[in-house]
């Protein structure tokens, strides 16, 4: 049937091209899921790296971590229930960046208000500087302006006349 026909014999290869991929996209799920999830965490050691990037030399809790992190991702559990288990256990330091929920907010929102309102106060002290008046040093002459300034230079063109 296959030899005969070599429309189907293609779309036979096709399938078979197609289930390979798909099988072979669903391997390294669970190496993409460690990966991400690794990259979430912090080595609780005091070392302050990531917890697949901790390169501290005899490091007792990174191997432990990581295959605690293996465990979970083998297990089948999703990423917010490994994360939530490693808050249980080793505290909500454990996370690279804070969550965005209840108080956690703040820790996003401090930056931004902070950089508005230094901008604001740089504008405003700026702004004060511009609007001062402008002191002469002690014995300066205060420069002239309006109609004396047309006497001074129509008497500087006479002096100047050779």
């Amino acid at each position: 049937m296959f030899a005969a026909n070599p429309l189907a014999k293609r779309a036979l290869k096709l399938a078979l091209l197609h289930l390979t991929l798909l099988a072979l996209l669903g391997a390294g799920d669970e190496e993409a899921r460690f990966t991400n999830l690794g990259h979430k965490l912090m080595c609780t050691c005091g070392c302050n790296q990531v917890l697949l990037e901790c390169n501290h030399v005899g490091c007792p809790l990174s191997d432990r971590m990581r295959d605690e992190l293996a465990a979970n991702v083998t297990r089948g559990d999703s990423d917010d229930l490994v994360l939530q288990a490693f808050i249980q256990k080793y505290g909500p330091t454990v996370l690279i960046a804070p969550t965005t929920t209840g108080f956690n907010r703040i820790a996003w929102i401090i930056p931004y208000l902070a950089l508005i309102f230094g901008l604001a106060g740089v504008a405003l002290i700026v702004r004060g500087w511009r609007k001062r008046p402008l002191l002469l040093p002690e014995g300066a002459v205060a420069p002239v302006a309006g109609p004396d300034l047309d006497i001074f230079r129509e008497l500087a063109r006479k002096e100047t006349e050779v």
